[in-house]
C-alpha cells in the first residue's frame, strides 16, 4: 500500500485495505482462473487444483475456500462432496434433518469449527460445558486421545436422539476429523479478506505487488525468479540492479517499471546496501 499511494496523483483517496471496493470482476475472474501466483493462501497447488472447480463469486465463496483445502475437510472427506453439490452434480443432502439450519449454506458439508460444535450439540445433546471441552480437543494442541473420549459421547448422545449408523458416522467422522486441523469460520473470513485483497493488488496494481513481494523474500511458495516471469506474463517491466539507481529495496520507476534493488544481489549486506543507497542519494 506504501508504494501505491506514493505514486498516486496529490488528493486522490490513499488505497487501504478497507477502501478496497469488493466484488471486482477482475478479482473474481483472476481467482477462477487461478492466476494466483503470489496471492496470499491460494497459491498452493492445491488452492490452484481447486479454485477453477470451485469458481468463487462472491467473498463467502472465498470464505469457503480458504477453509476446504485443510487437512480436516480433505481427512474428513468434504472437499469432493461440497465441489459436487456446488456444481449440481450431486444433491444437497444432511446427515439428519435437524442439522439442516446448520449446515445448508455450506450445502450440507461442514467445514467449520463452529458448525461442528453446534451440531455436537443439536445431534447428540451436548451441554454447553461439554460443547466447551470438544472445542478444546479441537483447539490449539489438538489432542487425538481427548477426541477419541469424545467420540463415545457423541454416539451415545446421537444414539438417544434416534441418530445411529451410516448418519451417526458421518457426523462422528466430520467432527474427529477437525483434530487434525479445523478453521473457525471467523478465521477463514480474515484469511479470505487478505486473499481478496492481495488478489485486488496483484489485478490493479501489479507492479507494486510483485515489488513488494520481492521485498519480503522468503516467503510464499515461489523463488523469486518464477515471480519475475509471472510479472512479466502480466505486462510488469523490470529494470535490472543499478548501483547509481537502485535502493535496498526494489521500487517502481517513474515510467512504471520495477526497479531491481540491492538486496537482489546475493552476498551483499543489508548494512553495505543501504551505504550504497545513501551514497547514491546524496549525489
Amino acid at each position: 500500500f506504501t508504494t501505491i499511494n506514493a505514486r498516486r496523483p496529490a488528493g486522490a483517496e490513499p488505497i487501504a485495505m478497507w477502501s478496497i471496493p469488493p466484488g471486482d470482476a477482475q478479482v473474481y475472474d483472476m481467482l477462477q482462473r487461478a492466476d494466483t501466483v503470489g496471492v496470499f493462501q491460494v497459491e498452493s497447488r492445491a488452492q490452484m487444483a481447486t479454485l477453477p472447480r470451485l469458481k468463487p463469486a462472491t467473498f463467502y465463496d472465498l470464505v469457503v475456500e480458504v477453509a476446504l483445502i485443510r487437512p480436516g475437510p480433505i481427512v474428513g472427506q468434504m472437499v469432493h462432496p461440497y465441489l459436487d453439490r456446488r456444481a449440481g452434480r450431486a444433491e444437497v443432502v444432511y446427515p439428519h434433518p435437524s442439522l439442516e439450519p446448520i449446515l445448508k449454506r455450506t450445502l450440507g458439508v461442514p467445514l467449520f469449527q463452529e458448525q461442528l460444535l453446534r451440531m455436537a450439540m443439536t445431534a447428540a445433546g451436548f451441554t454447553g460445558g461439554q460443547a466447551e471441552e470438544l472445542r478444546r480437543a479441537m483447539g490449539f494442541k489438538r489432542s487425538e486421545k481427548r477426541m477419541r473420549a469424545i467420540e463415545g459421547q457423541l454416539r451415545d448422545g446421537m444414539a438417544r436422539n434416534g441418530i445411529t449408523g451410516e448418519a451417526a458416522d458421518t457426523v462422528v467422522r466430520s467432527i474427529t476429523s477437525f483434530a487434525l486441523y479445523g478453521f473457525p469460520e471467523s478465521h477463514s473470513a480474515s484469511f479470505a479478506l487478505i486473499v481478496y485483497a492481495s488478489a485486488y493488488l496483484k489485478a490493479h496494481y501489479p507492479g507494486a505487488f510483485y515489488a513488494a513481494l520481492l521485498n519480503n523474500q522468503p516467503m510464499g511458495f515461489y523463488h523469486p525468479a518464477t515471480l519475475v516471469k509471472d510479472a512479466q506474463r502480466h505486462g510488469v517491466r523490470f529494470a535490472p540492479v543499478d548501483v547509481q539507481r537502485s535502493d535496498w529495496a526494489c521500487g517502481i520507476e517513474e515510467d512504471g517499471a520495477v526497479r531491481l534493488g540491492l538486496k537482489c544481489v546475493n552476498g551483499l549486506r543489508r548494512q553495505v546496501g543501504q551505504a550504497i543507497e545513501a551514497v547514491a542519494s546524496s549525489q
